[in-house]
């Protein structure tokens, strides 16, 4: 039995789970989600909670039992809560801003990069060396850090490029010149 896939979904209050044959969908303050289901599991809402139950023992069935029970599980958070993810850039001239939905950054290559903004997704600068990439699908979120983070990745021997605020970015001694 699937740990995960096991466990219910409590959906707070101001959210509404609908579940179909084949997809789920979820509406909140914050927006609407839907999710396309396989047909090896099925999805009960009964008194604000959701419960994800396979259909028989298959291997199929078991890898989505648990993937679909977290799919559901994002979406509730996503349009509740909603989901941020925050990146650092260090370097020196290393900057970003956000010029209407084209997110500029000067990464130390000759021009600019400009990276065009998901219509599902909100990103703000919080300075010069701080960009907040924030909504609802944690998908996409991710997905466009990582892509903005792709552009310069940290390196180890000065630390610069970007680089999620949790990460820990190992640093490398340089060339010693004495020998």
């Amino acid at each position: 039995m699937s740990r995960i896939g096991k466990l219910p979904i409590a959906v707070p209050k101001g959210v509404t789970v609908t579940a179909g044959k084949t997809s789920v969908t979820v509406k909140g303050p914050k927006g609407e989600l839907v999710q396309n289901m396989l047909p090896e599991v099925t999805v009960t809402v009964a008194d604000d909670v959701v419960t994800v139950a396979r259909k028989n023992e298959s291997k199929r069935a078991k890898s989505c039992h648990g993937l679909y029970r977290k799919l559901i599980h994002n979406m509730v958070t996503g349009v509740s809560q909603g989901f941020t993810k925050v990146l650092l850039i260090n370097g020196v001239g290393y900057r970003a801003e956000v010029k209407g939905d084209i997110l500029m950054l000067n990464l130390g290559y000759s021009n600019p990069i400009e990276y065009v903004i998901n219509k599902d997704l909100t990103i703000t600068c919080d300075g010069p060396n701080k960009v907040i990439v924030t909504g609802i699908d944690r998908q996409k979120v991710g997905q466009a850090s990582a892509e903005i983070r792709s552009l310069r990745p940290p390196e180890p021997y000065k630390g610069k490029g970007i680089k999620y605020e949790t990460e820990y970015v190992r640093r490398k001694v340089g060339k010693s010149g004495a020998k």
